[in-house]
């Protein structure tokens, strides 16, 4: 049960951060907070972070290990954009539940 609603503000803003601080707002909350619920979404919300950053990587390997393929570039960016467009959209659900959590 979290005490306060400056608890529910900061563990949603640790998932709507995906916006503005992707990696640095959670992981200055959980190291900052000692609220455990708090440092519980700080970590939640950092780790589905992770998830996009992960995958630019694997699009660039792709493209250059097929060798610059029209295919293999628009397939790239096509699962990029799909990835981070499913994590913003769990990342809002998230925020929003915990906001309204009573």
């Amino acid at each position: 049960m979290m005490k306060s609603n400056t608890a529910k503000i900061i563990s949603s803003l640790c998932y709507f951060s995906i916006f503005f601080a992707p990696f640095l707002f959670p992981v200055v909350v959980y190291f900052v907070s000692e609220d455990n619920e708090v440092t519980e979404h700080a970590r939640k919300s950092f780790m589905s972070h992770i998830f996009p950053a992960i995958a630019i990587p694997l699009g660039i390997i792709i493209v250059f290990e097929s060798g610059y393929s029209t295919g293999s570039i628009i397939l790239s960016a096509l699962l990029f954009g799909i990835l981070s467009l499913i994590v913003a959209i769990w990342n809002i659900v998230k925020g929003i539940k915990v906001l309204i959590q009573t």
